[in-house]
């Protein structure tokens, strides 16, 4: 059983960090911060295996507060680990701002020639992250990310100042950090950056292209069109956006096509994945009896009984498959074949479909034939 001391645990990264590490079992966590028993932070500093010292300060009231919290405290951790004649592997969040000479950027400095001078007089394993922005769920808005107070104000039709939409700020998601502190841990060695270490990888965006990317994470409800969640920030982007929904707007409704038939609904539409649509169908109706020449589409029964038909649209003779919502069956619809399913149940059918391209008014490919 390992024990991790986490200073700065209720932070954003220490949360974060926090969260994983307990749903191991073979880790003991530690977590510290400024409301924390006065006497919590040495006890830890006695016990633990792993130190990740990640409390700091970056928006302080008072200017010498970047003193105390950044290098004061580090000196502390340092100073008490060498009292108790201690070496457990310590990990710092530091920041690329340690490279410039405005105030905070100096007490990060300091903080950082503070441990690697403990590393190097105790013998000890140190790691210094100088990190970029860190964005995820989790962090907190008009503060100290960008990403977090675009997310939370957009979600909440709040304006944005944006001053220069062309400066370009260089990100790095919340789970990479943590996965490589993990790694540490587990005897991963991190990237190397000189005798500091990366996270990688990090995403350069500029401010207004970054504001136009979460305004369309918003507009998707009504559009229904995802994003490109194959590329990885932009997945991870979506995912902080969402994080950041207020707690009573999780749900919204769906645009329906209401007939005789029934029901019709779109839920998702995607240019790399096609569109995903939803009906409820009275029983003794059928839908369908057309075809198409190039989509490709899947049903899918989720409630009731059904019986999909098909005929290639050149002859041959009609093809059945009778489905259950009690299975789960998927039924590819082949181009060329005429088809239709029939509700042959007692009680609504419910299906879902998904289509290989978005529905085009202008050029449905859809041709209506009978079975």
């Amino acid at each position: 059983m390992l024990t991790v001391l986490v200073t700065g645990a209720k932070g954003f990264i220490g949360k974060n960090l926090t969260v994983t590490l307990k749903r191991r079992a073979d880790v003991d966590v530690i977590g510290y911060d400024l409301d924390s028993p006065p006497g919590l932070l040495e006890e830890g500093l006695a016990k633990a295996d792993v130190v990740y010292h990640l409390a700091g300060v970056n928006r302080p009231e008072r200017v010498e507060e970047f003193t105390e919290g950044n290098f004061d405290l580090t000196r502390r951790v340092c100073d008490d680990l060498r009292r108790l004649a201690r070496t457990p592997l310590l990990v710092l969040t530091s920041s690329t701002q340690a490279a410039l000479d405005n105030p905070y950027g100096v007490s990060k400095r300091h903080a950082e020639e503070v441990v690697f001078d403990f590393g190097k007089g105790m013998g000890a394993s140190v790691f210094v992250f100088r990190l970029h922005g860190v964005f995820g769920k989790w962090c907190r808005p008009n503060y100290n990310s960008v990403v977090a107070t675009f997310c939370h104000n957009i979600a909440r039709d709040l304006p944005i100042a944006i001053s220069d939409p062309t400066k370009e700020i260089e990100l790095v998601y919340i789970d990479d950090v943590v996965r490589a502190f993990v790694g540490i841990m587990d005897g991963f060695l991190p990237v190397p950056d000189g005798k500091y270490c990366l996270v990688e990888p990090t995403y350069r965006i500029s401010l207004g292209t970054l504001a136009e990317m979460i305004k369309g994470f918003r507009n998707s409800r009504a559009s229904l069109v995802l994003p490109d969640i194959s590329d990885l920030f932009v997945r991870a982007l979506y995912s902080t956006y969402v994080s950041c929904l207020p707690a009573d707007s999780f749900a919204y409704a769906l645009t329906q096509r209401i007939d005789s038939r029934g029901e019709l609904a779109e839920l998702l539409k995607s240019p790399h994945i096609g569109q995903i649509f939803v009906s409820r169908t009275r029983p003794g109706i059928t839908r369908g009896n057309h075809y198409h020449d190039t989509k490709v589409e899947k049903f899918v029964v989720l409630e009731g009984d059904a019986v999909i038909r098909f005929r290639h649209i050149l002859g041959g003779d009609v093809i059945e498959y009778p489905v259950s919502g009690r299975e789960f069956r998927v039924v590819d619809i082949p181009p060329g074949h005429t088809h239709a399913i029939e509700n042959v149940g007692q009680s609504d059918l419910i299906v879902l479909f998904w289509a290989n391209e978005i529905f085009d008014p202008g050029k449905p490919d859809t041709c209506f034939e009978k079975v």
